[in-house]
């Protein structure tokens, strides 16, 4: 089943599920957040792809610039190990990781969640490629990426079971946008996805196509 079908299914349940009250106060704060504009800040095809260094959820430092040394680089963002969309498209990318793999490519996920809870998501979700931690946001804040949580989800999310900053840190409510960028051994951009909707996400195999035609 490709990722896009098990978000399907997922959605599906959740609007059965989910008073629409609810549902419908989510679905502004995603409207405002794409008639911001906020996507167009993103780093674009052929842009050079700003560097990073950061920990993995060993704690060990992993830097862009080591990593182009040996191939093409893909770099997903997503949300926290408590966001449904986010596992789906972090196992959906290990399905895909011998393909990435065989193009000489090495795939990292940054995310705002602090080491001990990307660890706990990259063990429950059995990934076998780096999870790393954008402390407080700030590497993705570099590329454009962040958006704060709106104030009006921030209980309805608790009442989900869902405790950001318990995730992210105190009074951390940073997140990125669903977005993944797959870098050239030149360091520029040579495929982008990025969207306001934190339910869409691009499909892994699109990836590996795009990292086919380098």
């Amino acid at each position: 089943m490709s990722l896009q079908d098990q978000i399907a299914d997922y959605k599906a349940g959740f609007r059965q599920k989910v008073p629409t009250d609810i549902q419908e106060v989510m679905q502004i704060a995603t409207q405002q957040l794409a008639e911001s504009g906020i996507v167009n800040n993103a780093p674009k095809v052929a842009d050079v792809f700003p560097s990073f260094s950061l920990p993995n959820q060993n704690g060990n430092t992993v830097a862009l610039a080591d990593l182009l040394t040996k191939g093409p680089v893909v770099v997903t963002f997503y949300r926290g190990g408590w966001c449904p969309y986010c596992n789906l498209e972090l196992k959906a990318y290990q399905d895909q990781l011998a393909n990435i793999k065989a193009e000489n490519a090495t795939l990292v996920a940054i995310t705002p969640e602090l080491p001990d809870e990307s660890l706990s998501t990259a063990e429950k979700n059995a990934l076998e490629f780096e999870v790393l931690t954008d402390a407080n946001s700030d590497y993705a804040k570099q590329l454009g990426l962040v958006f704060s949580l709106p104030e009006e989800l921030r209980p309805i999310y608790l009442s989900f079971g869902i405790d950001v900053e318990k995730h992210n840190g105190a009074n951390q409510f940073d997140l990125p946008l669903a977005a993944t960028f797959v870098i050239g051994k030149d360091g520029k951009v040579a495929s982008a996805f990025v969207d306001a909707d934190y339910t869409k996400r691009q499909e892994p195999s699109e990836v590996v196509k795009a990292l086919q035609t380098l």
